[in-house]
């Protein structure tokens, strides 16, 4: 890890939690840790520039398939790669798999900048990741082996106890909120080599009184109904959230924002 590094362009590479969701802003478009870290270089680094390839549903093949190569043409000093996560939340995944195509996507993106970083992403506390555990488990151990052979950094935000909290996510409870988001970027910075500006961002929220048991159960029902139901109906029918939609920032520019 450097300090106070030089890094001129960073290029994201994943999901719905690299494209920003459920970061809105008044537009309607979503902003996300990826933006919020690309202000913050760009803040410190004249002419700084940014792309952000991802797209929200994405799997690890269609990852490998439509945003790597693009990636590592750009040649640029930092490629951030977060993927695989959905392929765990299907109900049937074939890990290997998942281990070959994330392995593949490592092997290009590595030697393409001068920093590639990974992450174990954030899990909500909840019975989705109870059972889903050890399939995420399983692909962080891929990331951290992939990671010590290539040189690659890797942001520790599954082991961080402020983003388990039910609080930094979304009523969709697949992605986080502004908070969430400010802290990933955060995160991202000072595995960076960047001086921290929140020391405290892995510590938790202060605690509340827990939602009464009917206000819960309001907040279930209308979470199945908004977006459990639809997301088993894409499952079904073999969709996807991002169908059809073009990366969120597809070109290497200078980032102003």
């Amino acid at each position: 890890m450097q300090t106070n590094p030089t890094y001129s362009s960073l290029v994201a590479v994943g999901d719905s939690f690299t494209e920003g969701m459920s970061d809105l802003l008044p537009d309607g478009t979503y902003r996300g840790w990826a933006d919020l870290l690309a202000g913050r270089m760009a803040a410190v680094t004249p002419g700084f520039r940014y792309a952000n390839l991802a797209v929200r549903g994405k799997l690890i093949q269609q990852i490998v398939d439509e945003q790597v190569d693009v990636a590592a043409a750009m040649q640029a000093d930092v490629i951030t790669l977060v993927g695989g996560l959905n392929d765990t939340l299907r109900p049937k995944v074939d890990m290997v798999r998942v281990r070959d195509l994330l392995t593949e996507a490592v092997e290009r993106l590595a030697p393409s900048c001068k920093q590639l970083v990974l992450m174990r992403s954030p899990g909500r506390e909840g019975p989705v990741q109870a059972r889903f555990r050890p399939r995420m488990e399983e692909l962080f151990t891929v990331v951290d082996d992939l990671a010590a052979r290539h040189g690659a950094l890797v942001v520790d935000l599954y082991g961080a106890p402020s983003l388990s909290d039910q609080r930094m996510w979304d009523v969709d409870r697949l992605h986080l909120t502004a908070e969430g988001h400010r802290r990933v970027a955060e995160a991202v910075w000072q595995t960076l080599g960047y001086d921290p500006e929140d020391t405290e961002w892995r510590t938790p929220l202060p605690a509340t009184v827990p939602p009464k048991w009917l206000a819960r159960r309001i907040a279930d029902v209308r979470f199945t109904r908004q977006h459990l139901l639809p997301w088993i109906g894409r499952r079904l029918t073999g969709r996807s959230s991002g169908d059809g939609m073009p990366p969120k920032r597809p070109d290497l520019l200078p980032y102003d924002r």
